[in-house]
């Protein structure tokens, strides 16, 4: 499928000019939990304030500029202050938790910051006044020819080194043109984002897809379980944007809860979501949950369904914008529909380089980014993805697909969240095994748990071929995840996340 070419503002800082000068007293960012409101009048205002100020602190456009910024209505701020100044803007995590603070000082080294901007709270222990300037040891030039400030970012490294990622403004506004199009957005639409902003998707989906439509975006801090659809009825807002643990977390409703009828969707980033849970929230809420598939290779977003069209279950959507192929893992034969192989994209909004040469085996001649993720195309051009490649089983030779499972056993009364990896077997060499987080925490000991094991061994043995079914099953109280609910199965892999109850399937 041949991408769309978007029509992209040619500059963020004319965009928000244009936008304060033709709605000046329109919102655009509201506070969840607050008071407070930002027009786009006051944007406009604001940001040309700010550009002077970071120019007479020395910050000139190719700046490297990290953002330590918890508040949500004061990170948009700097954001687009740093965006329109033609900087390279770095948005670091502010959560202060045991080891934030040498994680964000190991990001600010990995990203060869010019400088760091700053709010207080900061990350216990990282010492970082408002603006911190320090050209000392200045870092390899970015390989962004003709492009002058974007979003830098840097993956966490925990499998190697660290992927950095240069996101030049052309491509992440192009991208929010495709998601605002794409989902209606307008003057008339209000979004809701509890995801943080230091990830690409609320910063793309969020904050730029309601810059270039004209549409208000309300910022929560992170997401509350408890009276949350209250807040976002108050709030006014038409859908929301979420991940499949929020989702999760909602399908049980509060007692009197009631979902505003005005609420259109709500979209789902970040990982896949199981067709059970999907059907769950639907028949819970009566909103359609709209999923998508994205990365940050992609300034967010590669797939998506249709928000009135028809949806699949289990299916990520359609390529939006973006060319995407699956080919074959051992070769470079393109597959045809239904056939699963490694999925590869390519387009407008798609980078061809990381940075400093690294990784550059990702990338062919032709510039096919080889994301990593394993899945396959429907006749009708739907994705639907199996999982990662270095979380495919090798079991007895076959392989055995980990998002299979997880997507049967996820339905599976009691169960909050399911995680499955491959774990050494003396017989087969590597058999699956399923971590599972009850919905409650009584589920995790004695005959309460033995049947909880029941049902999932049900499940799988009614859903999933022999050689699919989990050999165990481990009960945890709770996995260690990412910012964006997505677990971390490294963790699940090395043993540090405790095992309450085990049992053989």
């Amino acid at each position: 499928m041949e991408p769309r070419p978007p029509t992209t503002p040619q500059s963020l800082a004319a965009l928000v000019e244009r936008r304060g000068a033709d709605a000046p007293d329109a919102p655009f960012l509201l506070e969840a939990r607050g008071p407070r409101t930002v027009t786009f009048g006051a944007l406009a205002g604001d940001l040309a304030a700010d550009r002077s100020w970071l120019a007479a602190e020395g910050l000139v456009p190719g700046s490297r500029m990290g953002l330590v910024v918890a508040d949500p209505l004061d990170f948009c701020r700097w954001f687009l202050a740093g965006l329109s100044a033609g900087l390279w803007v770095a948005p670091l995590d502010p959560t202060p938790v045991p080891g934030a603070a040498s994680t964000t000082a190991e990001r600010i080294r990995t990203l060869a910051l010019d400088a760091v901007l700053a709010d207080r709270p900061r990350p216990e222990g990282l010492a970082l006044p408002w603006l911190e300037v320090a050209r000392a040891h200045p870092g390899p030039a970015l390989e962004a020819p003709g492009a002058v400030g974007g979003i830098l970012l840097a993956s966490s490294g925990t499998t190697g080194t660290p992927k950095v990622m240069a996101l030049p403004v052309a491509q992440v506004l192009a991208t929010a043109v495709l998601v605002a199009d794409h989902h209606g957005l307008g003057p008339g639409e209000r979004g809701f984002n509890p995801l943080p902003l230091w990830h690409v998707n609320a910063e793309v989906v969020g904050v730029l897809a309601a810059l270039v439509s004209g549409a208000s975006l309300v910022l929560d801090d992170r997401f509350h379980r408890t009276g949350f659809w209250k807040v976002v009825d108050e709030s006014g807002a038409t859908w929301v944007n979420a991940v499949p643990a929020i989702i999760a977390r909602l399908v049980a409703p509060e007692v009197g809860e009631r979902v505003p009828e005005r609420v259109r969707f709500v979209r789902s980033a970040s990982a896949p979501l199981a067709p059970a849970l999907e059907e769950a929230f639907g028949r819970a809420t009566g909103v359609p949950v709209v999923q998508s598939y994205g990365m940050t290779e992609a300034a967010s977003q590669i797939c998506v369904n249709p928000v009135d069209g028809p949806r699949k279950p289990g299916s990520a959507g359609r390529p939006v914008g973006v060319a995407l192929r699956v080919v074959s893992v051992e070769g470079r034969t393109v597959l045809g529909p239904g056939a699963v192989g490694s999925i590869e994209i390519s387009g407008p909004t798609v980078i061809d380089h990381y940075e400093w040469g690294a990784y550059a085996d990702r990338f062919d001649d032709e510039g096919w980014l080889r994301t990593g993720d394993l899945g396959y195309l429907d006749e009708e051009g739907y994705v639907f993805l199996v999982g990662r490649s270095d979380d495919v089983i090798n079991r007895g030779g076959e392989k055995v697909y980990p998002l299979e499972i997880e997507h049967v056993l996820a339905g599976v009364e009691g169960v909050a969240a399911v995680a499955v990896v491959g774990e050494p077997d003396e017989v087969f060499g590597q058999v699956p095994v399923a971590f599972v987080q009850p919905r409650d925490a009584s589920d995790l000991e004695g005959e309460r748990a033995g049947a909880l094991v029941a049902r999932l061994r049900e499940a799988a043995e009614v859903a999933l071929a022999r050689p699919t079914r989990p050999a165990r099953v481990k009960l945890v109280e709770a996995f260690s995840a990412h910012a964006t609910g997505k677990i971390q199965k490294n963790r699940l892999r090395d043993g540090t996340v405790p095992v309450a109850y085990v049992e053989g399937l």
